[in-house]
């Protein structure tokens, strides 16, 4: 069996994006995942152990919004490590739910991977078998700006002293939302890090959102073991995040569906006169 890298080693994963349904639970949104490209063999230790570490982290997410497990096997590669988090805002049947969803979607996403990770709307699972434990990791998993608003000093001036807020953290807290009137912002930190760890990844997430989005109506930064989003002028919701390519898409779908009419079209014609030839023909 081979041996997966650390998660945090974003060369040895692949990692997937989608834009999820506004008609799904925004909880249960998918936001992206990532796969280790070192495999496990079917039937082996290995697989008895991921199977037992999801079925704690399923189990735990029904009285705890985060915890994380380490599985022991016979050999250091039989080793796999796991967490999962919930967004501190969740109810408990709420966080039980996402995991679920979050496992199950693992479990198509990385078939035989020693090493993957999901991050729905509302919570995130990470396994792997180098320990990430306790191991703080800014690198980016994934991010996303709207479109611009130009610049309009006071609502950047706003969501920037939002932002700065949500970096100092409040009393060390994991989760932090903020914001007033038009600019709202949320933040996480996965629960295996300390509280200056915290502290010193949501700045580096803060950091990148304000210089990679610019002055976009909204944006969001995910980094290994925290993220950080914000939105101006509408309610901090993930469909929110999704309004500047949505349109874009719509533009394409109408498009594509003129296109096949049109073509509907000419066929039904180029149909109707060949039975005219053909039944005007047999008249004569």
């Amino acid at each position: 069996m081979a041996t997966s890298s650390a998660i945090s080693a974003l060369s040895l994963y692949i990692v997937i994006a989608a834009v999820g349904s506004a008609s799904q639970p925004p909880a249960d949104t998918f936001v992206y995942g990532g796969c280790s490209q070192a495999k496990y063999n079917p039937n082996s230790t290995y697989e008895s152990n991921l199977n037992s570490l999801l079925t704690s982290l399923v189990n735990s997410a029904t009285y705890s919004s985060y915890n994380k497990f380490t599985v022991i096997g016979p050999t250091e590669q039989d080793v796999i490590y796991g967490l999962y988090q919930c967004r501190g805002d969740l109810s408990m049947p709420d966080c039980a739910t996402c995991i679920a969803h979050s496992v199950s979607r693992l479990g198509s996403l990385c078939p035989e991977s020693c090493g993957g990770t999901a991050q729905l709307e509302g919570c995130f699972v990470k396994f792997d078998n180098a320990s990430f434990l306790g191991v703080e990791d800014k690198g980016v998993l994934y991010r996303r700006c709207g479109p611009s608003i130009g610049y309009d000093a006071r609502r950047i001036t706003g969501r920037d002293a939002m932002l700065a807020a949500l970096a100092s953290g409040d009393g060390g807290s994991y989760y932090r939302v903020g914001g007033s009137g038009e600019v709202q912002g949320m933040a996480q930190c996965a629960g295996d890090l300390s509280v200056d760890q915290c502290r010193d990844c949501i700045g580096e997430a803060v950091g990148r959102l304000k210089s990679d989005c610019g002055t976009a109506e909204l944006g969001e930064m995910y980094l290994g073991k925290c993220y950080a989003k914000y939105t101006i002028g509408g309610a901090l919701s993930y469909s929110n995040f999704r309004k500047g390519s949505s349109k874009n898409q719509l533009g394409i779908k109408t498009f594509a569906l003129i296109i096949g009419l049109l073509a509907g079209i000419v066929l039904l014609i180029v149909f109707l006169t060949f039975l005219c030839r053909v039944f005007g023909g047999s008249g004569k």
